[in-house]
């Protein structure tokens, strides 16, 4: 395996550690709600304060990795991602009332979580020229998907022990992956720039004047599509509880049918596109108008446990089409001195449609499950069609000398 191949392999770990900060305790939900006697909507604050923090720190890190480096800035997140979880874990083994506290835990875990996805893909970004840079964003994506598949059933097993274990293991994952990334991805030398904030932000806001309306419908479809996932997955983690009567790794192996679709999907999507170089935007419409038609479906089938996993594979097709499309879109928007300025601010507004999802749709189903789905499809639809018109993809992509 040559440098650059075991370097993206280990990169990859990141958004595998990073993704079980929030999968791994959806389809323990019920199980928490219990053990805390709280309702829906408290449990899915704990998917909020975790993402909601990193959302806001993910621009600051990704300021301070173009100024310093990126490695330097994710193995400290790495430590103080498993950090926070051992404070959640201690405080729900050991306090008479920890809910709160484990919502401290959860915001500890989210600054964590800020330096670790975001930077490896910008890292990712600065290894590889453009041509090459579709595929390395698929192997991310796939290793997120991956991660996404595996939490639920991780997360299962895990809660045999004890449902606060969950926390303990986000401690013992993160330091051998701290480690990796420390002693054997070899970062680029000579990329980071020294320059005062007010100039960087000023260059970062160039790129916003040349690019901003392409980038934007690029971060509402990564919001988007994670918005729409992760409500439906807390939705799915419920109704498999009250509706189906399942438990335990049955469960878990039921939610991760979506998630095993979309890590293949953005496996084989970044492959693609790599090969093509080009047809970006048309998977950005493809990957929203299959999801928009999944969200059409999905409350038709809530009764049939053989249907809506199928109907479930489909959203996660649909959001694998789209996420290495608008990824490679994002990275190849800069210049390398740029790159963790931008694409943490991707990054900031991809935990933002996390910490949203779950919350949203509980609230949504006030309404009614028809209703709550069909907010999502309209969404995806609109942002899918705008997007396909307004995105210039020729803009996004068509920047890097050839010294990159």
């Amino acid at each position: 395996m040559t440098g650059k191949k075991l370097s993206i392999f280990i990169l990859s770990l990141v958004p595998f550690l990073m993704v079980l900060g929030n999968s791994m305790l959806i389809p323990e939900f019920p199980a928490i709600k219990e053990a805390l006697h709280i309702n829906q909507f408290q449990v899915g604050l704990l998917i909020t304060f975790f993402s909601a923090t990193a959302a806001v720190a993910i621009p600051f890190l990704g300021y301070l990795s173009d100024r310093i480096g990126r490695k330097i800035i994710i193995v400290p997140a790495l430590i103080l991602y498993g950090l926070g979880g051992a404070v959640s874990g201690f405080v729900a083994a050991f306090f008479q009332d920890p809910y709160y506290y484990i919502l401290v835990g959860r915001v500890i875990q989210g600054f964590g979580a800020a330096g670790t996805a975001p930077l490896a893909m910008a890292l990712a970004g600065d290894l590889y020229k453009t041509e090459e840079r579709s595929e390395s964003m698929g192997i991310l994506e796939a290793a997120n998907g991956i991660g996404k598949v595996l939490s639920p059933i991780i997360g299962a097993a895990v809660a045999l022990i004890i449902w606060y274990a969950l926390f303990f293991s986000y401690a013992i994952l993160s330091i051998p992956v701290a480690l990796l990334v420390w002693f054997m991805v070899q970062e680029p030398q000579g990329k980071t720039q020294k320059m005062p904030f007010l100039q960087y932000f000023k260059e970062i806001k160039e790129i916003f004047d040349k690019k901003g309306v392409s980038l934007l419908f690029n971060f509402l479809g990564g919001l988007v599509i994670l918005f729409i996932l992760f409500g439906v997955l807390s939705f799915t983690s419920d109704i498999l509880v009250t509706d189906f009567k399942l438990r335990g790794i049955i469960k878990g192996l039921v939610l991760s049918v979506p998630l095993l679709a979309m890590s293949i999907t953005a496996y084989l999507t970044g492959l693609y596109l790599r090969k093509k170089g080009r047809f970006f935007k048309l998977f950005f419409l493809i990957g929203l108008l299959i999801t928009a038609v999944a969200m059409a479906l999905l409350p038709l089938c809530c009764r049939s446990l053989v249907v809506y996993p199928i109907m479930l594979a489909l959203l996660g097709f649909g959001s694998g089409m789209i996420l290495p499309a608008i990824n490679t879109m994002v990275t190849s928007a800069t210049q390398t001195s740029q790159r963790g300025g931008v694409t943490s601010l991707y990054g900031s507004i991809r935990f933002l449609g996390v910490a949203l999802g779950p919350p949203t749709f509980s609230l949504l189903f006030g309404w009614g499950r028809f209703f709550m789905f069909l907010a999502g499809g309209v969404m995806a639809l609109v942002i899918g069609i705008a997007g396909f018109f307004f995105i210039n993809e020729g803009r996004l992509i068509k920047i890097e000398g050839k010294g990159e």
